[in-house]
């Protein structure tokens, strides 16, 4: 760690939204506003869910554990970013940077997985049904959802443990983001940056890719069965249960494409930051509008806890 040791105490730069700062109080009350509603709304699909009996299903179990890491990855983000808006404090330290930076790509990676654990239990519960009961026990639930966690902090250690042996360059202290993402991360050393850069874009993108085809995958047979379905009333049933989860999967990863795979060399910063907020801040939020709007069941369970906590 002695590359990192040597620097804990140093201060870096986030340049954030500064242009946005003649704006006033305007920025920060709807980033605050957007962040109550993140939080608020994934807090109340886990209530909604753990009050519900009927709810007490494989699905919603994964959606639970979304939730949470929705909550958890806009957190990671956002309250520094509020506080830059309202203080205008733009100094985060190496150490703090660092640590920023493996929670964002921890928990990005778990929802990739975990929108894949998601996607394998429609799959068994519409391709399989007979079987489904016994393949998708609470075990195997409790292991998925644990695999994704897992994996998701374990690998990204391996590509903050890469910084260690390496130095700041001299007069790199500023980064032009508003949070510390892996790109703007790695331009801040010197030396042999590129085992850092490609074990940290193979690991993202095993991370990424893999259950993104697997979700392909899940899909494809999901359509194969449903469209084998005689009545018009099962098809339309046997989406519905499909539907929530497809529009999850589309808005997340159509932002992350968007962010990291869309040539952005020549795009002015802050139109590279303005999709970034995409992926970072407004991504989380419709989790809970997306399953509260298209799902009947979640749609009952939180008019019930409405009732009950008013």
């Amino acid at each position: 760690m002695s590359g990192v040791s040597e620097n804990q105490t140093t201060w870096l730069t986030l340049v954030g939204f500064g242009k946005l700062k003649h704006l006033g109080f305007l920025p920060f009350a709807l980033f605050l506003a957007i962040y109550v509603a993140t939080v608020g709304g994934n807090i109340l699909i886990v209530l909604a869910v753990a009050s519900s009996r009927t709810l007490h299903t494989p699905m919603y179990f994964f959606l639970c554990h979304f939730s949470l890491l929705e909550i958890g990855y806009t957190s990671n983000i956002v309250p520094r970013l509020l506080q830059s808006f309202l203080e205008g404090g733009d100094l985060i330290s190496l150490v703090g940077c660092l640590a920023q930076f493996y929670v964002f790509a921890s928990l990005a990676a778990a929802e990739c997985l975990m929108l894949s654990a998601m996607s394998y239990d429609r799959y068994l519960a519409i391709c399989h049904p007979l079987h489904y009961p016994v393949l998708m026990s609470t075990w195997c639930c409790v292991r998925l959802a644990t695999g994704a966690w897992f994996s998701g902090f374990f690998f990204s250690a391996f590509t903050l443990a890469l910084a260690a042996p390496l130095s700041l360059c001299p007069g790199r202290r500023v980064i032009d983001h508003y949070f510390c993402d892996f790109a703007p991360v790695v331009g801040l050393f010197c030396g042999e940056v590129w085992v850092m850069w490609g074990a940290g874009v193979s690991i993202s993108g095993c991370l990424t890719l893999a259950p993104f085809l697997l979700i392909v995958a899940s899909y494809v047979f999901i359509l194969r069965a449903v469209l084998r379905i005689p009545s018009s009333h099962g098809r339309q049933k046997a989406f519905s249960t499909c539907s929530s989860h497809l529009s999850v999967v589309a808005v997340f990863y159509g932002t992350l494409i968007v962010v990291y795979v869309a040539p952005t060399e020549h795009m002015p910063a802050l139109l590279r930051k303005a999709f970034s907020v995409f992926y970072t801040v407004l991504t989380p939020m419709f989790n809970p509008i997306i399953y509260s709007l298209k799902n009947q069941e979640v749609k009952w369970a939180l008019r019930r806890l409405c009732r009950q906590l008013l």
